[in-house]
């Protein structure tokens, strides 16, 4: 099979086109997937970047997010059959194989069936980022109905489900972007206010549009000066959800609002070995298939390439500002 290898730690350069062996079903429970599209994520080019997340993985293959077709299931599996369409977030952090292949083998509890009304190509955009955005907002931010919600770089991969996500609860949204297309783009997700953040001051803004409470969640999925600023566009009592690390941070006037500050890393289910947390990761993954099929929640993929343009995708997600997400495919889909 084809597979693109991870051969060494550093620029995109190390990742390599293979032919591999075809992975086999070696216990009852697992399920071989015939893997037609494979998400690439901005966790994909860290791991490259500065190494794999378990000692000893190289050379490793790496992706996450993942979509395809059962083509054989083991003895023990109950949950699906040969044919059947699946969604999946599994592997491609230095222990098991990620999704950047031609075949995966899975155990069939950490996969689901795929939304009826997507393609391969948009339901491997899917998995990473929607229990990323709903574990921000609704696990660590309890998030509720009528509360109002800032979420950073609204356009992007986590960002532009998290602002579905927050409609469909019932949230009024405001969302930061960094250019006029965006802000057009975010308007169509169903974003009520947006702040184009080179021009200006998001707090006040926030502040402005909360008639000086604040946002009751706030979102930040860049890192570490958006985290410090929006402490101070958190309403009092209020939830600052991270998806980074903040770094070290004067967190005095976070404490004098009494904010919750929380952490969202949804590999954690994955590296801490937590079956109990990964089986809510696949019940997300089905709540939000049925909202896909309903038409309440679009996935936004902006570059589709094949396989064997791993790298380019890699050097795109580094260079910033992509809209929705990048998606490695195979020739039939």
């Amino acid at each position: 099979m084809k597979a693109i290898v991870m051969t060494a730690v550093g620029s995109a350069d190390v990742l390599q086109l293979k032919e591999l062996v075809e992975p086999e079903i070696t216990c009852a429970s697992q399920v071989k997937i015939k893997v037609h599209a494979a998400g690439v994520n901005p966790v994909d080019t860290k791991l490259r970047a500065h190494g794999l997340l378990f000692d000893n993985a190289l050379p490793a293959i790496l992706g996450c997010d993942g979509a395809g077709i059962v083509v054989e299931i083991g003895s023990a599996v109950q949950q699906f059959k040969v044919g059947d369409k699946v969604w999946f977030c599994h592997g491609g952090l230095g222990r098991e194989p990620g999704s950047y292949a031609d075949y995966s083998v899975i155990d069939e509890r950490w996969l689901s069936l795929s939304p009826e009304t997507l393609s391969f190509v948009e339901a491997a955009a899917a998995p990473l980022v929607l229990i990323t955005a709903w574990g921000a907002l609704f696990d660590r931010g309890g998030l509720q109905a009528g509360q109002t919600v800032l979420i950073h770089a609204g356009a992007g991969g986590v960002g532009h489900v998290a602002i579905q996500l927050a409609k469909i609860k019932g949230a009024r949204v405001i969302t930061t972007v960094s250019s006029e297309q965006k802000s057009e783009f975010v308007k169509s997700l169903g974003a009520d206010e947006v702040i184009n953040y080179k021009d200006t001051d998001f707090v006040a803004a926030v502040n402005e549009l909360t008639l000086g409470k604040g946002a009751d969640v706030v979102f930040d999925t860049v890192g570490a000066e958006v985290f410090k600023a929006s402490i101070a566009a958190t309403a009092h009592f209020g939830r600052l959800i991270t998806l980074l690390d903040p770094g070290q941070q004067d967190l005095t006037e976070a404490r004098l609002r009494n904010l919750l500050l929380g952490f969202e890393l949804m590999l954690t289910p994955m590296l801490r070995d937590l079956p109990a947390a990964r089986d809510q990761h696949i019940d997300i993954l089905k709540r939000c298939a049925l909202w896909i099929d309903q038409g309440l929640l679009k996935l936004h993929v902006s570059k589709v390439l094949p396989l064997e343009s791993a790298i380019e995708a890699h050097q795109l997600i580094e260079a910033g500002h992509t809209i929705g997400k990048i998606v490695l495919t195979d020739s039939k889909s």
